[in-house]
């Protein structure tokens, strides 16, 4: 088999495992969703919001306010422009731009609608962080997985030394993390919102990546995914008849 036969099958073998695992997420998301209308959850934000309140302080205030800040509409819309300039004018990647695009503006809209679908009330009200409308899922946990997980995939794609890019996913990672904990601490959202908002944000950007990594192997590739999927299974389906006899029948 040649070589690039056998790494365009992998590849497809790996999109069809990112749909699978997008799949389970989706039904994660719809089973917490339930939970949540249903009011099973109670006892779980309680216990979250009473660890967040312990640990409470002027100090912390302002801190969990810069990491709100970081999650919040206009400040992801300055980096996306800045991420979009830096796709188009440096990067020459035309379809990394569309996917951004794609992966944040449908993000936006894909709270939107999930708001409007659960119609839960917040635990307060608060125009200072955000804290207005609906509250499941968040919108700071969900836009900011799609934009700080954009931003690692990209990374993670950079010619850069290893130790460098693994940081940079790390504090990214943390980032995200704090995002989400500091809506819980401000009182913005309960914690299974920040939840939602996480599941919610990490399909879209499966997906969103799914179709990205699918249209450049499809453009650079000359071989057809189903042809080299054949020529990658190929082997093991002749073993696999061979060694069993009722397929010989």
């Amino acid at each position: 088999m040649k070589k690039s036969d056998k790494m365009a099958g992998l590849a497809f073998l790996l999109l069809i495992g990112g749909l699978g695992i997008a799949a389970l997420f989706i039904v994660l998301f719809a089973e917490l969703a339930e939970e949540v209308m249903e009011k099973e959850f109670g006892l779980f934000d309680r216990a979250i919001i009473g660890l967040m309140e312990a640990g409470s302080g002027s100090t912390m205030d302002n801190v969990m306010f810069i990491f709100t800040e970081m999650g919040s509409v206009w400040f992801l819309t300055v980096l996306s422009i800045i991420v979009l300039a830096v796709l188009g004018f440096k990067m020459k990647d035309k379809w990394g731009m569309l996917f951004f695009i794609i992966a944040v503006g449908g993000g936006s809209l894909l709270t939107v609608l999930l708001k409007n679908l659960y119609v839960r009330e917040r635990p307060s009200i608060n125009p200072d962080i955000d804290a207005i409308g609906y509250s499941f899922p968040s919108g700071h946990s969900m836009g900011s997985l799609i934009f700080y997980g954009f931003l690692i995939y990209l990374i993670i794609r950079m010619r850069q030394r290893s130790w460098i890019r693994w940081l940079l996913v790390a504090i990214l990672t943390m980032l995200i993390v704090m995002i989400g904990s500091s809506r819980i601490y401000l009182g913005a959202h309960f914690p299974s919102d920040v939840l939602g908002g996480y599941i919610a944000g990490l399909i879209w950007l499966i997906l969103s990546l799914i179709a990205l990594e699918w249209i450049q192997w499809h453009s650079r590739s000359p071989v057809p995914p189903v042809h080299a999927l054949r020529k990658l299974l190929g082997p093991l389906y002749r073993t696999v008849r061979a060694k069993l006899p009722f397929f010989t029948d």
